[in-house]
């Protein structure tokens, strides 16, 4: 950070206050005014506060506002004056944040910012359209009276909500991201349905299979299955419709993933598992055909098929490891996620101890916001892993921190995994770590 980039940040931070038409007072009155309604109201004046405001806006020596006053101009620009939560690109609370990252602000912070301001704006379900940013509200409500009328700035805009939708996974309830995404979905069906220009329905058919994909997992962790089916269906029918049939995989992975957990049995899930190994196989992304021979070695293990489980697992490492430059495919999976595949293939063929030490190194390496879901479940499988070599206390102790892990992310697999783990420490259940676990689980899972 220079001395430019304070100066862009106080200009940015003055041109907001003015675009509100408030002095100095009056932005201190707003932000003493939203410290109240978050019920943590200032210990200084408003006088205090201008001179505060005053500062972050020095075109010599602007300072960046501290983390209390950041949150509270969060709060206040994620309104309109109208009163109305727009987070979305081209809004102020876009624009604030911008200023901030001018001002010093790192990626941590405005991303915690961002998080915290998502969950405020659904608390009372009246974000519906929060991530959309008034451009493209106005854009979209042209576009959906007559759908000749879409073109690039929406297209853009769509992306950008389910990019961003996707990115709050682990840190947002699961419930209030539907509601954020429930805009997208309904668009991209009503646009599909309609004359879209030639030159934009390939992106926006590659746009709906995101946001139909994204929204089937978000059923799912609701316990919606049948609205899960539907939305997958769509997304596989508009998927097929692109013309790399790796996009098509992404789909069958994650419905694989889901029908695994909500439908008897696996051979639901081996199918699709098996579809999406064929379209990856044709595909052009190799982080795709890495992920989805991951699968076919986690359904296969848990078939006792051993030597099938790590002929895909050796291939999905090839695959791992070949050139991922220029991938098409913005698939977060990494060597961290595959190492948590390759300690399921142990845990249900092979050596439990490699299996242990081959969880613990995923969960190390699985830190980053959008892992949060992912890591709790793999530490899970470490405990199952230290029940096979007969430590009990370790895998209840290991178990305290994934119930914490599961109820901060909401995800139902986690949940899943932490039953069938507490079923397998049965032969100790009049121990009395085994009730303190079960105290733990009631406290916090109410079961």
């Amino acid at each position: 950070m220079n001395v430019r980039d304070r100066q862009l940040g106080a200009a940015a931070l003055k041109r907001l206050r003015l675009s509100r038409g408030w002095s100095l007072a009056g932005a201190a009155r707003a932000i003493a005014q939203a410290a109240e309604q978050l019920g943590r109201p200032l210990e200084v004046d408003t006088a205090s506060v201008q001179r505060c405001v005053a500062r972050w806006e020095s075109p010599r020596s602007a300072i960046l506002p501290g983390d209390r006053y950041q949150l509270l101009l969060a709060y206040v620009y994620a309104r309109t004056p109208g009163g109305q939560y727009i987070l979305g690109p081209g809004s102020d609370f876009a624009e604030l944040l911008d200023a901030l990252a001018y001002l010093g602000a790192g990626s941590d912070q405005l991303r915690e910012l961002r998080v915290l301001c998502v969950r405020t704006v659904t608390d009372d379900g009246t974000g519906l359209l929060a991530l959309l940013g008034p451009t493209t509200q106005r854009l979209m409500a042209d576009a959906l009276a007559d759908p000749s009328r879409t073109d690039e700035a929406l297209v853009d805009g769509l992306r950008a909500v389910v990019a961003d939708v996707n990115q709050q996974v682990g840190t947002v309830p699961f419930v209030r991201l539907q509601l954020l995404l429930a805009p997208v979905v309904e668009s991209c069906r009503r646009l599909l349905s309609g004359p879209v220009p030639d030159g934009l329905l390939h992106e926006l058919r590659s746009i709906a299979a995101q946001t139909y994909t994204l929204a089937g997992r978000l059923a799912f962790e609701t316990r919606d299955d049948g609205a899960s089916r539907a939305l997958y269906a769509a997304a596989t029918g508009v998927a097929g419709r692109l013309d790399d049939p790796w996009r098509r995989a992404v789909v069958h992975m994650s419905h694989s993933l889901v029908t695994l957990y909500s439908t008897p049995g696996i051979d639901a899930a081996r199918l699709l598992v098996d579809e999406a190994v064929r379209d990856a196989r044709a595909g052009g992304s190799v982080i795709v055909r890495a992920r989805a021979h991951a699968l076919q070695a986690e359904v296969a293990a848990r078939a006792g098929a051993a030597k099938h489980a790590r002929a895909a697992l050796s291939l999905a490492w090839y695959d791992m490891d070949g050139d991922q430059e220029g991938d098409p495919s913005v698939s977060s999976f990494s060597p961290a996620h595959l190492r948590g595949f390759e300690g399921l293939c142990e845990l249900y063929v092979g050596d439990p101890a490699v299996a242990h030490e081959t969880f613990a190194q995923s969960a190390r390496a699985l830190t980053a916001p959008r892992e949060r879901v992912q890591h709790a479940i793999v530490a899970t499988d470490q405990a199952l892993a230290r029940l096979k070599l007969n430590e009990p206390h370790a895998a209840a102790d290991l178990l305290h921190q994934c119930i914490d892990d599961a109820v901060t992310t909401g995800g139902r697999v986690a949940s899943i995994r932490l039953r069938r783990a507490r079923r397998e420490l049965r032969p100790w259940r009049a121990e009395s770590f085994v009730a303190d676990l079960d105290d733990h689980l009631i406290e916090s899972v109410g079961r």
